[in-house]
């Protein structure tokens, strides 16, 4: 494709070097140069993006650099909020909070947990009516 579509190889080597860039700058100056950098090679090659990309990087710039102080996101708290909408969805208008919340902890990874407690508790009521079945049943 990228011999057909010259555009699409520079597009995926500048995605390449966006993401460089946020894995291995070290503090926020490095930063915020490598991506001044960045967007004079995306407008070279790109000059449309300047309505788009480069208005909303403008627009949220001191955010995004922020990133770069501690590495902080909010991606798992948007990650668990998608999720808990995606469920809710779903569902048909899922209503009880102790249903989308076991929901939940189900499709976030901790099923085996839930589930494993399950069958634990199970295990403890069938364990608990085994002697009456023994005594009943010669």
């Amino acid at each position: 494709m990228f011999e057909k579509l010259p555009e699409l190889r520079k597009l995926y080597e500048l995605r390449v070097e966006f993401k460089r860039i946020f894995d291995e700058s070290p503090d926020r100056r490095t930063a915020e140069l490598a991506l001044t950098a960045w967007i004079v090679e995306l407008l070279e090659a790109f000059p449309e993006m300047d309505q788009t990309f480069v208005k909303t990087y403008e627009r949220w710039q001191e955010d995004i650099l922020n990133y770069f102080n501690g590495r902080h996101t909010s991606g798992p708290v948007e990650g668990i909020n998608n999720k808990a909408r995606v469920i809710t969805k779903r569902a048909y208008g899922l209503k009880s909070a102790t249903s989308l919340w076991t929901r939940l902890v189900l499709d976030l990874n901790l099923a085996a947990e839930a589930v494993g407690q399950s069958i634990e508790k199970l295990r403890a009521t069938v364990s608990s009516l085994r002697p009456v079945f023994s005594a009943a049943c010669p």
